[in-house]
């Protein structure tokens, strides 16, 4: 599979392999959504403050506010933290930028 989305990439410029990168970063956030509430045994039924057809629909959003997210994980007893980093792989390091 590796060597198949490589050579895939080899035939993209730079900026579509991102931007594909990132749309599939995107993707994945639903399913570890998903994923992390299941883990804690909760059904979509059972998420406080959120009716189920509200969770169905957050965990298949592809663009959601962060709002939504500090709410989801928190109706999950979870926190919520958003870093930065400079893509450039420059001395800066990782920062937080927001930790509810």
């Amino acid at each position: 599979m590796k060597n198949a989305i490589k050579m895939m990439e080899n035939n993209m410029s730079e900026d579509s392999v991102r931007r594909a990168r990132m749309k599939a970063e995107l993707e994945s956030l639903s399913i570890r959504m998903s994923e992390l509430r299941e883990e804690r045994d909760v059904k979509q039924s059972e998420m406080k403050n959120f009716r189920q057809s509200s969770v169905s629909k957050i965990e298949s959003r592809k663009d959601m506010k962060i709002s939504t997210i500090l709410d989801y994980f928190d109706s999950l007893g979870m926190g919520v933290e958003i870093s930065v980093y400079p893509r450039s792989g420059g001395k800066d390091s990782k920062q937080v930028l927001l930790r509810v």
